[in-house]
């Protein structure tokens, strides 16, 4: 009843591939609160962006070209954009506009939100100011263009004074020497100087100094500034969503329990020989082979042909859970149907000392006599259709490893015996039986199973000179989200109840059962 512990080759990457996403989608949960998160934060920036308006003003900047220069410099040469940007952005055009406005203490407050940029090959200056009014903001751009302009103004007439200044004094101390000294030709000469002088001085004080012009004013923008709502959710839940695979990403490489057939394999270094179907929530009945068509039974059947498909022939085969499991004693009554279905002599000894004990949970045929070569004490399990087979009870009354063992050696070899213990990491009788039989078949969940339980089997077993010859699935009852809910670790802990499991030995989501058997083998 043994096979060589060998993977099956046809785990390829595509079914890597569809693995990786089923332990995705087993997170839908985490998915869909990324998903929530990213539209409430869409939601968050529709309604910050809903108050803000942005109102935009253009300058032309006009040169200040030099009334003494005798050259033919052009007018973009001696203006610099770059330095009128920074001006614009001065403390001191912001002090003045802050005034203005009436908002003496808020100059830097109001500059904050403030952009000043330049066109590239132009002369014009672009304020733009962010505010949570349209009507605010319009002012508040107005106010610094109108506060740029002043300041350019204010420095080109202090440019003028200065210069006349120094022209008037050049005019004072000619008039003076031209005074003093009697009419001669010298004398002409300072007169014509001083005119020269008078002329330019009359020519500085005439110089435009404006700043500049105003060739776009300010309006209240009609609309809020950024992307429409209909971009910002829909941004929000993109983001979302790579959010949601992320966490669920996350939550499925640090997630302890085996949630997948790759991680079953690759812990307990052994195939996966079965996958079964998950049994009906209101489902007490264990034996399935030989008394129910559905495709639980299927699926037994399926994994008992592949356990005789072995190298090996038929012998004992030990049946352990790492962990407390009732799905190990169906596993192992439904795999003695079958073998006796298939015209094996089956022996089932049940060594988990349990009250009640299987005898108690399986049907019994009180006038059939025990198999050829069976122990004494074994009674006949009636399975319908599959036939019958018998079934000891061992270690009742003590040490079940003792028991198990002398069972063993009372067995015809024409028996091929099946022997169910109690968990291998709670007891250690497994570990001695693991020794007498020709392999351990281990009995696990999906979703429940824990790597670290798995890797431990393994290495127990091998210690113990066992041999794994492979691990069956179960999917776990399919149950509704209420029940999931109603019956949660969580729910629980509310009811006060002592038993209440920890909340990551809880699936998240239960994947829907595989029905057909030969597909759900090894993947």
């Amino acid at each position: 009843m043994t096979s060589p512990t060998t993977f099956d080759d046809r785990y390829d990457e595509p079914d890597q591939l569809r693995d990786q996403l089923r332990r995705l989608l087993r997170y839908r949960t985490t998915i869909a609160a990324g998903l929530v998160l990213g539209l409430l934060g869409g939601v968050l920036l529709v309604l910050l962006r809903a108050g803000s308006y942005s109102s935009t003003s253009e300058v032309l900047v006009r040169s200040r070209t030099d009334p003494f220069s005798t050259f033919g410099v052009s007018a973009d040469n001696q203006l610099s954009m770059g330095t009128e940007r920074q001006i614009a952005l001065s403390a001191a055009v912001a002090d003045r506009a802050a005034r203005t406005l009436g908002q003496p203490s808020r100059a830097d407050a109001l500059l904050a939100d403030l952009r000043v940029t330049n066109p590239p090959d132009t002369q014009v200056l672009r304020f733009e100011y962010t505010a949570d009014t349209a009507k605010r903001a319009a002012r508040v751009t107005n106010a610094f263009a109108d506060a740029y302009l002043a300041d350019r103004q204010d420095r080109t007439k202090a440019m003028v004074k200065r210069m006349t200044a120094g022209l008037e004094e050049q005019i004072a101390a000619l008039t003076e020497k031209a005074d003093a000294k009697s009419e001669s030709a010298s004398t002409a000469g300072l007169r014509d100087q001083i005119g020269v002088l008078q002329r330019r001085a009359s020519d500085i004080r005439s110089y435009d100094t404006s700043g500049g012009d105003v060739v776009r004013r300010a309006e209240p923008p009609s609309q809020p500034s950024g992307p429409g709502p209909a971009w910002l959710i829909g941004l929000g839940l993109v983001g979302g969503g790579l959010l949601g695979v992320l966490l669920a990403w996350l939550r499925s490489a640090l997630e302890p329990r085996a949630r997948s057939v790759g991680e079953v394999q690759s812990a307990l270094g052994a195939p996966v020989l079965g996958i079964l179907p998950g049994p009906e929530p209101d489902d007490e009945d264990q034996l399935r082979v030989g008394r129910t068509g559905d495709s639980r039974a299927e699926a037994y059947r399926a994994l008992a042909f592949r356990l005789r498909a072995g190298e090996r022939s038929p012998g004992a085969l030990l049946v352990v859970a790492p962990r407390q499991d009732r799905n190990a004693e169906a596993a192992t009554a439904n795999l003695a149907a079958a073998f006796a279905e298939s015209g094996d002599d089956v022996l089932l000894l049940d060594a988990t000392a349990s009250t009640p004990g299987l005898p108690d949970r399986l049907p019994l045929a009180a006038d059939a006599a025990a198999p050829a070569g069976a122990p004494e004490g074994s009674v006949v399990v009636d399975a319908g259709t599959a036939g019958r087979f018998a079934l000891l009870t061992a270690g009742a009354e003590g040490p079940a490893s003792p028991a198990v063992t002398r069972a063993l050696s009372l067995t015809g070899p024409e028996v091929s015996a099946l022997v169910l213990t109690r968990p291998l990491l709670e007891h250690t009788d497994g570990l001695t039986v693991a020794q007498r039989v020709d392999g351990v078949l281990v009995v696990g969940s999906l979703d429940h199973s824990r790597r670290d339980d798995l890797k431990r089997v393994r290495e127990l077993v091998d210690c113990a000179g066992g041999h794994l010859v492979g691990a069956v699935l179960d999917h776990g009852e399919q149950r509704g989200l209420l029940a999931r809910v109603k019956d949660g670790a969580w729910a629980r802990r509310l009811r006060r109840d002592p038993s209440a499991a920890p909340a990551d030995d809880l699936p998240e989501e239960l994947p829907a059962p595989v029905q057909d058997d030969t597909l759900s083998v090894s993947r």
